[in-house]
């Protein structure tokens, strides 16, 4: 998930080593703040390139619907359309069948973060985006079982987002807890939390969201 095109060599070095095959590679949106390596890495590998289907991109992907359900083995994983950090922004819940037949984990991309949640002024209107934001987190994410752990896309030091904590994963219940953004009480409130203060935007944003979405010539 959401690899980076310097990464792409070890994905396949590490799959080699526990005798797997990268069956999908999935970019959980149209990454701002760096080079993605999705399509290499697919191309590298034979797997399906995946994004959800409202990407908007200038080359052809295998696309992701919300509820989708895609088989690895004994586990498979459940796609959830979660707008708000950008239009096609997507979270990804797994289930290992031979542990029990509730969620074990979510990757969710930079929709939520360990203390945070991810920003919501770079695809346009921040407000728009936040609204979004919010819903898919109360719609989506919060009904999820308290033992689901979370694994998002950034930790610290990532301008995808404001107060992120530096630990990488965390459980859904204590996100509840303890992340002050997911306990606001109403939807204005929240919206005013994350869109008040301007983050300074990825360095060269532009040009790699032009690389991203296949309209400029990749690296």
């Amino acid at each position: 998930m959401d690899p980076q095109a310097s990464d792409a060599d070890a994905y396949i070095d590490f799959a080699q080593s526990k005798g797997m095959k990268v069956s999908h590679v999935i970019d959980t949106h149209i990454q701002a703040d760096h080079i993605s390596g999705g399509r290499l890495l697919a191309s590298k590998t034979g797997a399906a390139y995946c994004l959800h289907e409202s990407a908007d991109v200038a080359f052809d992907f295998t696309p992701l619907t919300d509820g989708q359900k895609i088989a690895c083995g004994n586990t498979f994983i459940k796609v959830l359309h979660t707008p708000g950090h950008t239009p096609e922004s997507i979270c990804l819940q797994v289930t290992d069948k031979s542990r029990g037949p509730e969620p074990w984990f979510l990757l969710t991309g930079d929709t939520l973060f360990i203390g945070s949640v991810g920003r919501p002024d770079l695809p346009g209107s921040a407000e728009v985006s936040a609204r979004e934001l919010y819903q898919s987190l109360h719609r989506k994410i919060l009904p999820l079982p308290d033992t689901v752990e979370i694994y998002p896309s950034h930790f610290s030091g990532s301008v995808c987002g404001a107060g992120m904590s530096g630990k990488p994963a965390s459980t859904l219940g204590f996100e509840k807890r303890f992340n002050p953004l997911l306990s606001m009480s109403s939807e204005d409130e929240f919206v005013l939390a994350i869109t008040k203060d301007t983050l300074p935007k990825p360095g060269e944003m532009m040009e790699i969201l032009a690389r991203n979405q296949g309209r400029a010539q990749l690296l």
